[in-house]
């Protein structure tokens, strides 16, 4: 099952048009080699290897594959709360959250539709239930839309940064200064489609803040608040400041501690139906103990006494 799809885009760099629409994580690359896709410059149908330059406009007029097949799997999953209209999860590492090139089972999807039966997949046809995603390793505090009205208004309060979002991280080495704004544009790695890097000029803007909360022998501990939302953003923009977080095999290969050290501790949001304010926080986890005993220690005992409100 397919549904179609029409997208305008503004080239964010000059080059070959599918390689430039490519640097945008939203898009597929896979439509590129399909040949019902249609692609406009500035109005004009042109072909994949056209040149644009950067600001040009660009139509993408295409089919996207719906998860309609997926199939329930009974994966146990660690709710913090749920009512008729959402579900927040503490997702473990190593949980997929949508099923992708190599990965259709084992996913955050099959669990829901386990959970839920295909009813969950009205939610959204193309990602059921799914308003935003965290990387496989990285754990913590996710929130479902379990209708199609719930997915509507979530999704648009995570387009336009009506929430906020906390994470705790690991990095390697220490700081000067305690607390800090990282502004860079995040853009695909030309040499490698499994990263991303910054740039002064091309790619998407991001915006990441952070707050040392403890140090030892050769590492941070970070609060770490995202104000947009990329791929692979905390992990890239520490990167970029010299301070990649340890066990990143990505950004990090080198790292001597072996599970990526990045956790969604808290989300707030409203509630898609009420418009009640509501703060979900999720424990820190034992892997970060490790390093921070005491530290892991106090934002837990702040996470068992808080309630939701």
């Amino acid at each position: 099952m397919t549904e179609e799809k029409i997208l305008n885009v503004v080239a964010s760099a000059s080059g070959r048009v599918d390689k430039v629409l490519s640097m945008d994580d939203e898009i597929p690359r896979s439509i590129f080699s399909k040949k019902s896709t249609k692609i406009r410059v500035n109005g004009v149908e042109v072909k994949k290897s056209f040149p644009v330059k950067e600001g040009d406009e660009v139509e993408l007029e295409y089919t996207e594959e719906l998860f309609s097949g997926v199939k329930g799997e009974d994966i146990g999953l660690d709710v913090l709360y749920e009512d008729d209209q959402i579900l927040v999860i503490d997702k473990k590492p190593g949980m997929v959250v949508h099923p992708g090139a190599g990965v259709h089972s084992g996913t955050l999807v099959n669990a829901l539709v386990h959970r839920y039966g295909e009813e969950i997949l009205s939610s959204d046809p193309v990602r059921p239930g799914i308003v935003h995603r965290l990387d496989k390793d990285t754990s913590g505090v996710m929130v479902i839309a379990k209708t199609r009205s719930a997915h509507e208004v979530l999704a648009d309060a995570f387009k336009n940064h009506d929430l906020r979002k906390e994470y705790v991280a690991v990095v390697e080495g220490t700081f000067k200064e305690k607390e800090g704004l990282i502004e860079k544009n995040i853009v695909r790695s030309r040499s490698d489609r499994k990263k991303y890097t910054t740039s002064d000029s091309d790619g998407r803007y991001a915006l990441t803040k952070y707050k040392v909360i403890g140090e030892c022998t050769g590492y941070s501990l970070l609060a770490v608040e995202i104000l947009t939302g990329r791929t692979h953003q905390i992990r890239v923009h520490m990167k970029s400041i010299s301070h990649p977080i340890a066990g990143d095999a990505i950004y990090n290969p080198k790292s001597k501690v072996k599970e990526l050290m990045l956790h969604s501790r808290s989300l707030e949001i409203k509630h898609p139906g009420s418009g009640e304010r509501m703060i979900f926080i999720s424990k820190v986890p034992e892997r970060f103990s490790l390093l921070f005993p005491k530290e892991v220690s106090q934002l837990n005992e702040v996470a068992s006494a808080s309630s939701i409100s």
